[in-house]
């Protein structure tokens, strides 16, 4: 049968997306069309259904995250699938990630509600009493679908540049003679699908019913935040090659709308460590995180070796530690710092204790009653088999509430935060200095300057304001390393690299390798550890699978 006629795959596995409540999932196997459009509640599970494509990080890789593909992290076992990113196994035969394959899933099935399932009225269900609260819901279903189309579209350009882009159903042939469409069409696509349903998909969804029911679909700030990145992305260098300031403007008025939005509705900075909190999805500064569910497997991947049922995992190295700068806003090879090499952890950024464990920790997780040793020899250093290589563990976003130990095991709920407020600031400040080309110039269509809002996100972890009349040079430096540590595991760091053609900073890691003296102090020795890193890794490989199906799709630059 036609698939056009087929709701196939609509099999829910459990997977959350909230930013306040759960959703209620149906499950279902293979249904006729004329079976789905008569129902209500099997529509919205179509619609529903396209929200188990979204991407999330607590590992992707076999327990790897993309950081460890970066400065951020090293992941401690090299027999790890995510080693080929860095040793040169990457290839379009072994192209990596699944965004193609799941993007492109929830494109179609998008595409199938917008084409097969509008202007339904569900005549069986007129009598019911909730069938005028249900229909208000399904009037926005479609701005909902598109919004999400929008999304999967954002992630299959910041992956692989062109991509075929197509908006309605299509046959297995139409599929497999497809060209790719320049990224800069398909970001405008986005851009332009936001600001066409701007206006009409609700700011909170329980205006049009039960806010559970209704809880953690995307809504007016989900659209506003992607279209502060699309149009952050669109004014790169990674693919604004001609460096036309005017998508810069863009980038600024676009955060700007979302910043103004997100603090009119209630979508404030607040306490940083809330934001990967267990309960995170109830912070007031994310605007939509995937709920994953009761799980441990992050903490398995990432509690210390020498705790017991921690594997080591994904390691932060010491450039993202050298990244925190110092109490009085000063980086640590700054005159006038205070850095103390002996008590390297002392009087730092406050994200810093937040996102990494170091040597000497007390309670990490609670459950360890050692102090944390990740000196060589020490209870959690090498040369324990999946010991830490950088000399540090993995805080952020795990909760250190989970117990590995066996007959007390337990699990704690898990999400993914996909946009909040402290990103819409950085977007903005990014777009700002570039478009006006100083840190203190308020530009058109914006409200602050560039260091204005990057302040806001300084101060709410109290750290000092950036100093007016910084060069361009030196507040260039402080936002990157503003954003290197305040977004740090989130899953930008891999995409920002690129999009700015920073690779060369991929070429190696710093690592701290750390010894216990016979007097009990400690020597602190970096070690630099090369990585491969080739120009052509700034996009994807288009899969070879996909090209031998379709010959239409041309390989990306260095991958031939």
């Amino acid at each position: 049968m036609n698939i056009k006629y087929i709701v196939a795959g609509i099999v829910c596995t459990g997977l959350l997306v909230s930013c306040n409540d759960e959703m209620n999932f149906k499950e279902y196997t293979q249904y006729e069309k004329d079976y789905v459009d008569n129902s209500f509640s099997r529509v919205k599970a179509l619609v529903t259904n396209i929200y188990t494509y979204l991407d999330t990080d607590f590992g992707s890789y076999e327990g790897a995250m993309l950081a460890s593909t970066t400065d951020e992290a090293e992941y401690a076992y090299t027999g790890n699938p995510i080693y080929s990113f860095i040793n040169g196994g990457w290839s379009p035969v072994d192209a990596r990630g699944t965004i193609w394959t799941n993007s492109y899933k929830a494109i179609q099935q998008a595409n199938m509600f917008l084409q097969d399932f509008q202007g339904l009225t569900f005549p069986e269900e007129m009598l019911n009493d909730d069938y005028h609260a249900n229909m208000l819901q399904y009037k926005h279903f479609p701005y909902e679908t598109r919004a999400l189309r929008a999304y999967f579209y954002f992630n299959l350009a910041k992956q692989y540049g062109d991509v075929p882009l197509f908006t309605k159903m299509i046959t297995a042939d139409e599929v497999n003679s497809l060209t790719r469409t320049p990224a800069q069409e398909v970001f405008k696509f986005i851009i332009d699908e936001c600001d066409d349903i701007m206006n009409d998909i609700p700011m909170d969804w329980g205006e049009l019913g039960s806010a559970t029911v209704n809880a953690g679909r995307v809504n007016r700030m989900f659209v506003l935040a992607l279209k502060s990145r699309a149009t952050l992305y669109a004014a790169s260098p990674l693919f604004n090659t001609s460096n036309n300031t005017n998508l810069w403007k863009q980038a600024v008025a676009a955060s700007q709308a979302a910043v103004d939005a997100a603090t009119s509705n209630g979508y404030t900075m607040g306490d940083y460590a809330k934001i990967w909190a267990e309960d995170n999805y109830k912070a007031s500064e994310i605007i939509f995180a995937v709920r994953m569910g009761n799980s441990n497997k992050y903490e398995a991947y990432n509690f210390p070796v020498g705790v017991e049922g921690g594997k080591g995992g994904n390691c932060p190295t010491q450039n993202l530690v050298d990244a925190y700068e110092m109490l009085n806003g000063k980086s640590i090879d700054e005159t006038g710092s205070g850095y103390d090499q002996q008590n390297p952890y002392k009087d730092r950024d406050p994200r810093l204790s937040l996102t990494v464990a170091v040597n000497g920790e007390k309670k990490w997780p609670d459950y360890n009653g050692a102090e944390l040793q990740t000196y060589y020899g020490g209870l959690h250093g090498e040369p324990l088999a999946g010991a830490t290589p950088t000399g540090y563990y993995l805080k952020k976003m795990m909760n250190r509430g989970v117990v590995l130990q066996a007959g007390k095991t337990n699990e704690k709920l898990h999400n993914w935060v996909t946009f909040r407020t402290g990103e819409l600031y950085l977007n903005y400040a990014e777009a700002a200095f570039k478009a006006t080309g100083s840190a203190d110039v308020v530009p058109e269509g914006g409200k602050m300057s560039a260091r204005e809002a990057v302040n806001v996100v300084r101060v709410r972890v109290g750290m000092p304001e950036l100093a007016v009349g910084l060069s361009t040079d030196a507040f260039w430096k402080k936002y990157e390393n503003e954003r290197f540590v305040e977004l740090a595991f989130e899953g930008h760091r891999f995409w920002d690299l690129r999009r700015w053609k920073q690779g060369d900073k991929l070429k190696s890691i710093t690592e701290m390798k750390i010894t216990k003296n016979v007097d009990g102090t400690f020597t602190y020795t970096r070690k630099t550890v090369s990585r491969q890193w080739d120009d052509k890794m700034y996009l994807f490989p288009i899969p070879q699978s996909e090209r031998l199906k379709n010959p239409n799709l041309t390989q990306n630059p260095g991958w031939e």
